[in-house]
């Protein structure tokens, strides 16, 4: 059920909401809609795991002796002598 909304907002962003609903081919109502709707929702704690991701969890293996910081500042050092 929709209902009726007003509000004060400065006349520069109602003419820059214009626009930019004008040229996605949307209402300016709807894109406070959609904007109230995505800022309101409860958001989930859990993320969804893909089936694909999952498959891929532990497929690549890292030596735990690899010293990540080091071969980085080396690399670093090597490209801007």
């Amino acid at each position: 059920m929709d209902s009726k909304l007003t509000i004060r907002l400065d006349s520069n962003v109602i003419e820059r909401a214009k626009i930019y609903a004008r040229i996605h081919n949307v209402s300016v109502s709807r894109m406070i809609e959609s904007y109230l709707n995505s800022v309101t929702q409860l958001k989930s704690k859990d993320i969804e795991i893909t089936p694909l991701v999952e498959s891929l969890i532990g497929v690549g293996k890292v030596d735990t002796e690899f010293e990540f910081k080091k071969d980085y500042s080396d690399y670093l050092s090597e490209k801007y002598k």
